[in-house]
């Protein structure tokens, strides 16, 4: 059972973070103000011993609270929800002019070419296994074991490469792979920023080994769109997927976005309504890439909603969300480095480029037990186990699944994002002070 805190050292063991000082409490009460506001911010969480607290969303990276301009957007569509694309009436009008446009909205978002595809999809792991289901037959898939289960698992008797131990060795080895792949189509499959330790992967030279070898490469995006812009032309990127969930829309939407032909060529990834063009006898299937592979009635809202997260995003500002929440990375980071029991699981090294998710373990303690101490006793969220990425967490863990998780091969994540206060960074590494060794 986690240890209580009548029974933790006393408060004089917590690390030493500097406190604000008034032009820093300015400034963070001016981008509370300009920045998008997260719906139940302020929401307040039961403890174990009955008081109430202000909730410490530490887990942005498992699903990120909703915006609260999406949460106005989707009130907007409700009177005039209806189906799409074949209502002749107004409803359905309005719905498929903001659908379509909510398609636009992603394409832009994304930097992507005005001919690229942009299929939508309920999340990430739906829009991989789309794209695996489209690749030519015969294709040779070249994917590393540091990737996100939705990116690993897909594909046909993939190459899977070991878990690099640089930027340079991961350049390296997709070169080496793709150079010994059979003549034919290849494909390179790999995350822009790391699920587990929040590292950023070098997709763009990632991407010019894959044009060098005649491949294609396809990203997983869903830790990076939140945080950063991506341009998919200016990247040189095929293919990029994401969640809406992660992206500060509701569950039961993502994207699949890039070349069209190997969509076009592909039986439906589900054959039903709008998949097909003509069934009489023979079916023919729709030609356009969105048509064929978006069959049935669609999310409609949790596209609307994902649309208008893109656009609170980007009307923000990208360099000023981020200098936020590398402010707050800062932070978080160097109050866990005080604390002898607490290990941070890294890729590449602490000075390596990331985005704000955060791994690590203590001592002697079960990640659960972490995770639910923290929530009971502090009214904070994070996430605990491997995060759907085993290979990944069992290699930081130095191939040890019992390695300082209390014998679960497991660890705990904290992830910030737009509703992430200075208070809930010091509120963690307080708290995580507070558990001693055992």
């Amino acid at each position: 059972m986690p240890a209580t805190l009548a029974s933790a050292p006393s408060l004089a063991s917590a690390p030493s973070l500097a406190p604000l000082t008034p032009a820093e409490t300015s400034r963070t009460a001016r981008e509370v103000r300009a920045f998008p506001r997260v719906v139940g911010a302020d929401a307040p969480v039961p403890l174990n011993d009955g008081r109430h607290v202000p909730y410490a969303n530490l887990d942005y990276a498992a699903s990120a609270p909703c915006l609260e301009a999406v949460h106005d957007a989707v009130t907007r569509a409700l009177p005039y929800y209806s189906s799409v694309h074949r209502g002749a009436g107004y409803a359905s009008q309005v719905t498929t002019e903001a659908y379509e446009s909510a398609r636009e909205t992603v394409r832009e978002f994304l930097g992507a070419w005005r001919r690229a595809a942009v299929v939508f999809t309920r999340n990430t792991t739906d829009a991989m296994n789309l794209l695996a289901h489209a690749v030519p037959s015969g294709t040779s898939v070249v994917v590393f074991d540091s990737e996100h289960h939705a990116s690993l698992l897909p594909w046909k008797r993939p190459v899977r490469l070991p878990v690099p131990a640089t930027p340079a060795e991961a350049i390296g080895a997709a070169d080496r792979a793709l150079a010994a792949a059979p003549v034919g189509a290849r494909l390179l499959v790999v995350t822009a920023a790391s699920n587990v330790t929040g590292e950023l992967w070098p997709i763009r030279e990632l991407a010019q080994v894959a044009r060098r070898h005649g491949a294609r490469i396809a990203v997983d995006a869903a830790q990076l769109v939140p945080h950063r812009p991506l341009d998919m032309t200016a990247l040189g990127l095929d293919y990029v997927a994401f969640s809406g969930h992660k992206l500060y829309a509701p569950f039961g939407a993502g994207v699949l976005a890039g070349r069209a032909d190997w969509l076009r060529a592909a039986d439906p990834y589900l054959k039903g309504g709008g998949a097909s063009a003509s069934v009489a006898g023979t079916v023919r299937w729709a030609p356009a890439a969105e048509q064929r592979h978006e069959a049935g009635t669609p999310n409609v809202l949790g596209v609307i909603a994902l649309a208008a997260a893109c656009e609170a995003l980007t009307a923000a500002g990208w360099d000023a969300l981020a200098a936020r929440e590398e402010r707050l990375l800062a932070r978080l980071r160097a109050g866990l480095a005080a604390l002898p029991h607490v290990r941070e699981l890294t890729l590449w090294g602490d000075r390596s480029p990331r985005v704000g998710i955060v791994s690590f373990t203590v001592t002697g303690w079960n990640a659960r037990d972490v995770a639910l101490t923290l929530s009971g006793e502090h009214g904070i969220g994070v996430r605990d186990g491997k995060f759907c990425a085993h290979p990944l967490v069992r290699h930081l863990l130095g191939g040890d699944d019992s390695a300082g998780c209390g014998g679960e091969g497991a660890a705990v994540r904290a992830s910030i994002g737009i509703g992430t206060t200075e208070e809930h960074v010091d509120r963690l590494c307080t708290a995580l002070a507070r558990l001693a060794p055992r």
